[in-house]
């Protein structure tokens, strides 16, 4: 018998039940307050749903099966397909910008590190239908929002910038044919995970020559876009990438989050259906992987057969974001919690807690009492849990009465058991 969840899984006990309800709220009111609104989708979706958006390599990270039908199916790993498939089967009945946000169950087979786990719940934002730069930089001032709203300062994070079509450009003014840009993304991305020696040999395995590898590192040493614009701004494709750009800071400084956003070529991302403005937020001390990551992808949804659609999305897992907080002391000591607790003195009596319970239940208060004979003592030690400890039973209930007691103040009072006085009192009024 095995005692412990799969590997990559977690149990989810009250108190981290508590964390994750903490971290759902935070999300949710966000993308509310930003005008989002939340859809969902099945937990399982048809394989070819992911090997068209990533390729067959995705296979190998995912947890796929066949069904009864010997139908191809996977557990989802992301839900922007999903999204993609249900923008694309409404068409134009979608009014346009469409705002979406979700809190999807995902599942990735894949190595284990800190921050990273093979189930795990993500936060995706998503608005489609905006072809400006100004839906990249709603985006960006929602995750920042959100980080705020959990007690970070700005110092302790930045949302670091790049762009795919700029790095496209630059690429091809290298120049590397474009032919041959795929490879040149592959070994982009696993850049910031390879040694000096190891990267070498990743150029030289993708086929590109010692000059052709110097030229493409040389991206990297430049650290702002007055730079580029200096030595590539006679570029066409450059200017118009460089253009985007300054117009997103722009933006940027006018939600006023600039101090927190800033521009690093190191910044490619990994999927191939990038096609403008990439960022990933990254805490300040480099002690955890990326904590969010997104951009635009314009080209997803055509794929899936609908409309061509401009895009630009945003996801967050709750592994990393949860190392975060706890690293900052920013999680709240779990207490278990609830509005009153009700005290008898009637040890072979439990009507009058059963009555009383189920009144202010149906008031709205959350309602304890002890489901077993226990004394006096064991009772109030029950009820420390609680902001109120209600007495009920005896000659004061008899006469229509109970007493009522701040746990944190120790005040007391005799009110009516039906008295809009109790009900106020819960009600901290």
């Amino acid at each position: 018998m095995q005692y412990n969840p799969p590997k990559g899984t977690r149990d989810f006990y009250p108190s981290d039940m508590a964390l994750q309800n903490m971290l759902f709220t935070a999300w949710r009111e966000t993308a509310l307050r930003f005008g989002f609104e939340e859809y969902e989708g099945p937990m399982f979706e048809h394989l070819e749903v992911f090997t068209r958006k990533s390729g067959d390599e995705i296979v190998k990270q995912l947890y796929n099966f066949k069904d009864k039908s010997d139908r191809e199916l996977a557990l989802r790993p992301e839900i922007t397909p999903t999204l993609a498939r249900m923008v694309a089967s409404k068409g134009r009945e979608l009014r346009k910008p469409v705002k979406w946000f979700s809190i999807p169950r995902l599942f990735r087979y894949e190595r284990m590190q800190r921050g990273r786990l093979r189930e795990f719940f993500q936060y995706n934002l998503d608005i489609m239908g905006e072809p400006s730069v100004s839906a990249e930089a709603e985006i960006v001032a929602a995750a920042v929002s959100l980080i705020e709203s959990f007690g970070a300062k700005k110092s302790e994070f930045r949302v670091r910038v790049n762009s795919r079509r700029l790095m496209r450009a630059l690429l091809l003014a290298i120049p590397i044919s474009e032919e041959r840009l795929d490879k040149a993304y592959g070994v982009l991305d696993r850049r910031a995970k390879t040694d000096a020696e190891g990267l070498k040999q990743l150029y030289a395995d993708a086929g590109f020559s010692e000059s052709e590898r110097d030229s493409i590192e040389s991206i990297f040493s430049i650290k702002t876009l007055a730079e580029i614009g200096e030595k590539w701004g006679n570029n066409e494709e450059v200017a118009a990438s460089l253009a985007d750009l300054h117009k997103f800071f722009s933006l940027v400084n006018a939600y006023g989050i600039i101090e927190c956003v800033i521009y690093d070529p190191a910044i490619v991302r990994g999927l191939a259906y990038y096609t403008g403005i990439v960022f990933e937020i990254h805490d300040t001390a480099g002690e955890l992987r990326a904590m969010a990551g997104g951009g635009r992808y314009d080209n997803l949804i055509g794929l899936f057969g609908g409309e061509p659609t401009p895009a630009v999305g945003f996801g967050m897992g709750d592994a990393v974001i949860t190392e975060f907080l706890k690293d900052r002391g920013m999680i709240p000591q779990y207490k278990k919690e609830c509005d009153a607790f009700i005290v008898t003195f009637e040890k072979d009596n439990m009507t009058p807690s059963i009555q009383m319970a189920t009144l202010l239940r149906s008031k709205g208060f959350s309602v304890e009492f002890s489901l077993k004979q226990a004394n006096f003592k064991k009772q109030m030690e029950a009820a420390q849990n609680a902001k109120f400890a209600v007495f009920v039973g005896g000659e004061e209930w008899e006469r229509g009465e109970v007493k009522i007691k701040n746990m944190k103040s120790g005040e007391e009072k005799l009110v009516g058991k039906l008295s809009d006085e109790l009900i106020q009192i819960l009600s901290g009024k």
